[in-house]
C-alpha cells in the first residue's frame, strides 16, 4: 500500500515542478528559508505607505464628515421640537382642551430657564468631562442627552420636560465645546498624515511647525458649519409639513399688533391667544414626534459609528494624567492670556447674533408683519444663506486672517443700523422680499463670524493640551450671553439693537487691537500644563521602581545578595549619563527583552 503525499508541499522538497516553483524561485534542500518565507518579491513598501496614510486621510474626512452631520441632525431637532413645542403651548385652546388646568405656560417657562440658565455653570464641570470622557465620548453623550429631551415630549409632565432640559442645559457647552476641539484635532491629523514624510525625518517627539495645519483648519470649519447651518433648515420641516396646516393666518394673529421692528416692544405684544384653527390629533403629535426621535438616534448612530477617536490612546492618558485638580483650574487661568480678553467681547456678540436671528429679528420683524405661517421661510433664508457663506471662510487661504472676522462684521453693523430705521407695518405683504434679504443677509454675516472665529482659536492655540479648555471658554461666553438675551427678552427693540451695536463694535476694536499686539511681538503669558504623572504600570509607562517588594523586605540574607548581585552587575554594565538603576536586581520586562534592552535604564 502506496503512502498518500503530503496535503502540503515539505521546505526544501523537490516538487512535481522540478526545481522552481511557480513563483521562479528555486527549490531544493539548498535553498535559504528566507526566500521561501521572505517578503513577497513585487512588495514596494513606499507604494504600500503612500496607500496607508491615503486610507488614513479619507477616514479623518469622514470623521469631520459623520461629525457636521451628527451636530446638523441634533441641532435640527432641537431646534424643530422646541419651536413647534412653544407654539402648541402658547395656544390657549389647545392648552385648556388637552391639558386642562396643569399650568402649561409654568412648565414651559421653567423649561426655558432649565436651558438658558444651567450653562452658565459649565464652565466649572466641561473640562473635566471631556477629559474624563475622552472627545468623541462626549460628543455621543451630550448628543445622547438631546436625544433625551426629545423623548420626554412623548409625556408632556412637569417632572418630564424640566429635568431634561435641565439635562439638555448642561450638555450643551460640553457638546460644541467638543465639537470645535475634534474639527481642529482632525485638520493637525490630516496634516500628519498629508507630511508623514517629513515627520519621519523630524522624529515623532518634534512638533510640527506652527501655523502648519491652518490651511485644513479652514477647510474643514467651512465643512462643518455648512453642514451646521443647514440645521435652522431642518428645524422648519415640522413647521412646514405639519404645523403650517393648523395655523390662523396674518389677519386673524395680528389683528391687535399695532407697531412692528424698531417701535416694537417685548415679544409681539398685541399678538393673538389663539393661533391654531384646529387642533391636531394626538396620533399625528406622536408620528411628528417619532420622527424627529429617529432623526437624533441616527445622529447618535452617526457620532458612535462613523466618528474615529480624537486622540491616541496614549494621548488620552497624557490629557487625564496631568491631574484633576489642574484641569479644573486651567480654564481659569487662561484669562491671564490677553488674546482670550481681547476675543470675548466677539464670544459674546457670537451668542448675541445668533439668537437675535431666531427671536429678535425673525419675531419682531418678520412674523409681526408677514404672520406666524412666514416663519419658516425666513429661517430657511437665513439657514441657507448661512451654509452657502461659510464657503466664504476659505478666503483665509489667500486673505490675511482678520479679513473675514471684521468683514461679517462690518456686514452686521450695517444691517443693525439698517433695522435701527425700519418699522414695517403688520398685515402688509409688499416688503417681504426685504425681510428675505435681511435675513440672507445676516446668515452670511453670521457665517464669517462663526468659521473666522473657530478658525482662530485652532491657529492661536495649536497645542492639544489647550484646545478643549480654549474652546470650552468660547462656547461659555457664547452660553452667557445667550442667558443675557433671555433676561432681556422684555426690552424694547431699539435698546435690543443698542446693546446688539455696542456690543460689535467693541468686539471688532477689541480683536484688532489683538492683532496688532501679536504684530508688535507681545507675547502672550499663558499658563503652564503640568507633566503627566502617570500610575499606569504598563508598557507605555515603565515605572523606574522595583515593583517585586520581596526583594527588599524579604527575610534574611537572600535580599542583601540579591542587592549584591545587582550591584556588582551595574558596575560591569555601561549606563548612559543620567540614568538611574532600575531598582534592585529587578528582571527586564517582556517588552523591554523585546527590545533588546535590560531595563529602563537603556531606554
Amino acid at each position: 500500500m502506496e503512502a498518500e503525499p503530503p496535503l502540503y508541499p515539505v521546505a526544501g522538497a523537490a516538487g512535481p515542478q522540478g526545481d522552481e516553483d511557480r513563483l521562479a524561485v528555486p527549490d531544493g534542500p539548498e535553498v535559504p528559508l528566507d526566500e521561501l518565507v521572505g517578503a513577497y518579491p513585487n512588495y514596494n513598501e513606499e507604494e504600500e505607505e503612500r496607500r496607508y496614510y491615503r486610507r488614513k486621510r479619507l477616514g479623518v474626512v469622514k470623521n469631520v464628515l459623520a461629525a457636521s452631520a451628527g451636530g446638523t441632525l441634533t441641532y435640527g431637532v432641537y431646534l424643530g421640537l422646541l419651536q413647534m413645542q412653544l407654539i402648541l403651548h402658547y395656544d390657549e385652546t389647545y392648552r385648556e382642551v388637552k391639558y386642562g388646568n396643569m399650568g402649561l405656560p409654568d412648565i414651559d417657562s421653567k423649561m426655558l430657564m432649565g436651558i438658558n440658565v444651567t450653562p452658565i455653570a459649565a464652565l466649572l464641570y466641561t473640562p473635566v468631562l471631556i477629559r474624563f470622557f475622552g472627545t468623541k465620548w462626549m460628543m455621543f453623550l451630550a448628543v445622547g442627552i438631546y436625544a433625551l429631551f426629545v423623548s420626554t415630549n412623548y409625556w408632556e409632565r412637569y417632572y418630564t420636560l424640566v429635568p431634561s432640559a435641565v439635562a439638555l442645559g448642561m450638555a450643551i457647552v460640553p457638546l460644541w465645546a467638543s465639537m470645535g476641539n475634534y474639527i481642529t484635532r482632525m485638520s493637525q491629523k490630516y496634516y500628519e498624515y498629508s507630511h508623514y514624510k517629513e515627520q519621519d525625518e523630524q522624529g515623532p517627539q518634534q512638533r510640527p511647525p506652527r501655523g502648519s495645519h491652518a490651511p485644513y483648519l479652514l477647510v474643514f470649519q467651512a465643512i462643518f458649519y455648512s453642514f451646521f447651518y443647514l440645521s435652522f433648515a431642518c428645524a422648519q420641516l415640522p413647521m412646514i409639513y405639519f404645523l403650517n396646516h393648523y395655523l390662523y393666518d396674518l389677519n386673524h394673529t395680528l389683528f391687535n399688533v399695532k407697531s412692528c421692528g424698531t417701535k416694537s416692544l417685548g415679544i409681539l405684544t398685541g399678538f393673538n391667544k389663539t393661533v391654531l384653527r384646529t387642533l391636531p390629533r394626538s396620533r399625528n403629535l406622536i408620528v411628528v414626534e417619532s420622527v424627529l426621535m429617529a432623526v437624533a438616534f441616527l445622529a447618535m448612530l452617526l457620532v458612535l459609528g462613523l466618528c474615529g477617536a480624537a486622540y491616541r490612546p496614549t494621548e488620552e492618558i497624557d490629557l487625564r494624567s496631568v491631574g484633576w485638580g489642574n484641569i479644573f483650574q486651567l480654564p481659569f487661568k487662561h484669562v491671564r492670556d490677553f488674546r482670550l480678553r481681547h476675543l470675548v467681547p466677539f464670544f459674546i456678540y457670537s451668542g448675541f447674533e445668533v439668537l437675535f436671528a431666531c427671536t429678535g429679528f425673525a419675531l419682531g420683524y418678520g412674523v409681526c408683519s408677514v404672520g406666524l405661517e412666514q416663519l419658516a421661510y425666513l429661517l430657511i433664508a437665513y439657514s441657507l444663506g448661512a451654509s452657502a457663506a461659510s464657503v466664504l471662510g476659505l478666503l483665509g487661504l489667500w486673505l490675511p486672517r482678520s479679513v473675514p472676522l471684521v468683514a461679517g462684521a462690518g456686514l452686521h453693523m450695517l444691517v443693525t443700523l439698517s433695522l435701527f430705521f425700519w418699522a414695517p407695518l403688520p398685515r402688509v405683504l409688499h416688503h417681504s422680499w426685504i425681510l428675505y434679504l435681511v435675513a440672507v443677509l445676516w446668515g452670511v454675516g453670521s457665517a464669517l463670524n462663526k468659521t473666522g472665529l473657530s478658525t482662530l482659536l485652532g491657529i492661536l492655540y495649536e497645542d492639544k493640551e489647550r484646545q478643549d479648555f480654549i474652546f470650552t471658554i468660547y462656547h461659555w461666553w457664547q452660553a452667557v450671553a445667550i442667558f443675557a438675551v433671555y433676561l432681556g427678552s422684555s426690552l424694547p427693540m431699539k435698546a435690543k439693537l443698542a446693546v446688539l451695536l455696542v456690543t460689535l463694535v467693541t468686539a471688532a476694536a477689541s480683536y484688532l487691537w489683538m492683532e496688532q499686539k501679536l504684530q508688535q511681538g507681545l507675547v502672550p503669558r499663558q499658563p503652564r500644563i503640568p507633566k503627566p504623572q502617570h500610575k499606569v504600570r504598563g508598557y507605555r509607562y515603565l515605572e523606574e521602581e522595583n515593583s517585586d517588594e520581596s526583594d527588599v523586605d524579604g527575610g534574611g540574607g537572600g535580599g542583601e545578595q540579591g542587592q549584591g548581585d545587582c550591584g556588582q552587575e551595574e558596575g560591569a554594565q555601561a549606563r548612559p549619563l543620567g540614568a538611574e538603576p532600575a531598582g534592585p536586581c529587578r528582571r527586564p520586562c517582556p517588552y523591554e527583552q523585546a527590545l533588546g534592552g535590560d531595563g529602563p535604564e537603556e531606554q
